[in-house]
């Protein structure tokens, strides 16, 4: 019998391998796939992540990856301080609601409701006044996010459903984030 703690210990290796390989994705991609809208930088790619690493890894694994892209998207000047709402809330809900009802559309409408609505509310009404000094319209914000949002949980059911019926979607989070599950 393996010991619980070679187990526990091979999957969080595991883990971290699929999350930095994503987040990795993320930022070599967003030159490419993000744009200007206002004071905001959409990226599609960005959600696309959040919900393949929030079926794949788990919802706390989805707003550590969400986080660590648009750090480092920060750092190269192909992101805003806006990227941290905006893709950390849908992350997490779209985790949480993989994790409740271990369905891929569910948990794309939740990224698409964590960052369009949600994450665009709070970018709105509390980041860009109090970190970047100037206000934007919540509705052009929310519909910007929303389209971004939109697109890239498209694009992550439309992979994972191809993924799960060739039996290769890899669920290292098995609806938990508790690794030995």
């Amino acid at each position: 019998m393996i010991p619980a703690r070679t187990i526990h210990s091979d999957l969080i290796v595991k883990k971290t391998a699929y999350a930095i390989v994503f987040i990795a994705l993320g930022v070599a991609l967003s030159p490419f796939t993000s744009f200007p809208i206002g004071i905001a930088r959409v990226n599609p790619t960005q959600h696309f992540l959040n919900v393949v690493i929030a079926v794949s890894l788990g919802p706390l694994w989805a707003v550590g990856g969400a986080g660590a892209m648009a750090l480092i998207r920060n750092l190269l000047g192909t992101g805003t301080i806006l990227a941290f709402p905006g893709g950390m809330i849908g992350a997490l809900l779209s985790g949480v609601v993989y994790r409740l009802t271990r369905s891929i559309p569910a948990a794309a409408i939740a990224e698409v409701i964590g960052t369009g609505v949600i994450g665009s509310l709070v970018s709105a009404l509390w980041v860009a006044p109090s970190f970047l000094h100037k206000t934007m319209s919540l509705w052009a914000l929310g519909a910007s996010f929303s389209a971004s949002t939109i697109v890239g949980s498209t694009l992550a059911v439309i992979a994972l459903g191809t993924l799960a019926r060739a039996g290769r979607l890899p669920r290292l989070g098995n609806g938990s984030d508790d690794p030995r599950r």
